[in-house]
């Protein structure tokens, strides 16, 4: 046993840790060829991290040794880079530091990203202020968009989007969360902060607002347009969007001034619903990578199935009309209103049928009847939505279309193009 310890020690004494950085011109094999003089030598890897950036590599390598062939292997990897135009640095890693670098590795990590038409050194700059101010690291920092044009006049569609990857345990999250918000509606980009657990990685069901979420309208305005009655019926709405009087009460009001509107204009509006920009890209991705999509709407069914039926939809909670046996709308709704609560609970028992974590699921609305399904949610996006909204929402999207979700979602335009 004694042989063995004397032996284990002179083992530790004999290791060494050293961290090589490594610049230039990318070009195909490089990695390759560096890391064939490190296993000629048998040395371990204890970690590895590489960006290209503009075809220029930052490539960065920690692993340990024999102190008796170090001097060889960076002898070997100073010729290599030499031949191959590059720069290389060679840093020396005591077990002390490598140590408190793994202690660190214990910490809770977090996701922010932000995005926008276009993002600008001032975002950047500001979000990582509250990184700093809040105690946290940057690990790394990743584009999840493919690069940007020059002339935004050839793709006046672009989006951009990077995503922090941070450590530690921030001083105040409910102030960091607020202060990131604060900076998105201050300096016009969108931002998310997520914790990154397990279940930020593993979501499965997606529940969407409809009216001004999934289409550019709220349907009822439409309605009440046809019935002669659209002033009165937009600033109920309108009022209860921002919160200033209960769904229920403003819901009755105007279905009750639809009364003797002919049923018929329901499927002339349908087929004429402004979509959401984004909405056929969002869809097709989800369902390819396999999530479960609900509509919980205030709104109503016959539009709520027309849009399961063209995106494909799994689920559609709304309100019915009811239908006179004239033909002509009533004034009246069938069955219970689907408001806030309702929006809730339905999240709750949607997440129950799929055998999901409530924390697997993604709520996506813009007006304060959302509010309760969008907290409830393990991650729930304000889109485009009224200031009390997004005062309260955790994240929010509002430069772009509804397919910015997919990049709060950790995906990558090169994933997305697949």
């Amino acid at each position: 046993m004694a042989k063995k310890t004397v032996k284990e020690r002179k083992e530790k004494e004999q290791r060494e840790l050293i961290l090589i950085n490594i610049t230039g011109a990318d070009r195909a094999g490089l990695t390759a060829e560096l890391m064939q003089i490190l296993a000629r030598y048998g040395a371990s890897v204890l970690d590895i991290g590489q960006a290209d950036i503009h075809h220029n590599l930052s490539l960065g390598i920690l692993f340990m040794t024999d102190n008796r062939k170090s001097g060889d292997i960076l002898k070997e990897l100073l010729f290599k880079t030499n031949a191959m135009k590059i720069q290389v640095s060679f840093n020396i890693i005591s077990e002390e530091e490598y140590n408190e670098w793994v202690n660190r590795q214990g910490k809770n990590r977090y996701i922010i990203t932000i995005l926008g038409k276009k993002i600008t050194a001032k975002q950047i700059a500001e979000t990582a202020k509250v990184i700093s101010v809040q105690g946290l690291n940057i690990d790394s920092i990743t584009r999840l968009t493919g690069r940007m044009p020059l002339d935004d006049k050839i793709q006046p569609q672009t989006k951009a989007c990077i995503e922090f990857s941070v450590r530690g345990t921030p001083k105040d999250l409910g102030e960091m969360q607020a202060s990131l918000m604060a900076l998105s509606r201050k300096l016009n980009y969108d931002i998310s902060l997520q914790e990154d657990t397990i279940y930020r990685r593993s979501r499965r069901l997606i529940c969407f607002d409809m009216d001004s979420t999934l289409i550019k309208t709220e349907v009822i305005d439409e309605l009440a347009d046809r019935a002669g009655v659209g002033e009165e019926v937009r600033a109920i709405t309108e009022s209860a969007m921002r919160g200033e009087i209960d769904f229920k009460e403003s819901f009755t009001k105007r279905v009750n001034l639809l009364k003797g509107l002919d049923v018929g204009v329901m499927k002339e509006i349908a087929e004429s619903l402004p979509i959401m920009e984004g909405l056929e890209r969002l869809m097709e991705v989800l369902k390819r990578s396999g999530y479960k999509t609900a509509i919980l709407s205030g709104g109503f069914t016959y539009f709520g199935n027309y849009l399961k039926q063209k995106y494909n939809f799994d689920y559609v909670y709304a309100n019915e009309l009811e239908v006179g046996p004239d033909g002509k709308l009533t004034g009246r709704y069938v069955g219970d209103i689907v408001d806030g609560q309702r929006k809730k609970e339905l999240l709750r028992l949607l997440a129950q049928v799929e055998n999901i974590n409530i924390r697997q699921t993604i709520a996506v609305g813009d007006g304060a009847n959302d509010l309760p399904m969008l907290s409830e949610a393990g991650l729930g996006i304000a889109f485009h939505a009224k200031p009390k909204v997004k005062a309260e929402a955790g994240q929010s999207i509002s430069t772009i279309g509804i397919d910015g979700v997919l990049y709060f979602l950790g995906f990558k335009d090169s994933y997305i193009s697949e």
